[in-house]
């Protein structure tokens, strides 16, 4: 309810469509990999989950966080050498 003299609510401000995603070029960068390497994850359905919109792909943050995750806790433990046989 605006009061006479004020001004009403500014309208809020529009959301970026593509806020919550990452193109592969910048997903490479922030990882320090090669989009190459991104490329070729794909093709073997390795790596996050992603998104094409024509020719680009995409990645959505919260599903390259939540893989990075499962990255940790798969990680497999080595076993030292030259101990128990």
């Amino acid at each position: 309810m605006t009061h006479p003299g004020s001004s009403p609510d500014p309208e809020p401000q529009p959301r970026s469509l593509m806020l919550d995603w990452i193109s592969r070029a910048d997903l490479a960068l922030e990882l320090g990999l090669s989009v190459d390497t991104l490329r070729r994850w794909e093709t073997q359905r390795f790596g996050p989950p992603c998104v094409r919109a024509g020719r680009k792909v995409f990645y959505r943050r919260a599903a390259v966080q939540d893989w990075l995750e499962e990255q940790e806790r798969a990680a497999p433990r080595r076993r030292r050498s030259g101990g128990w046989r």
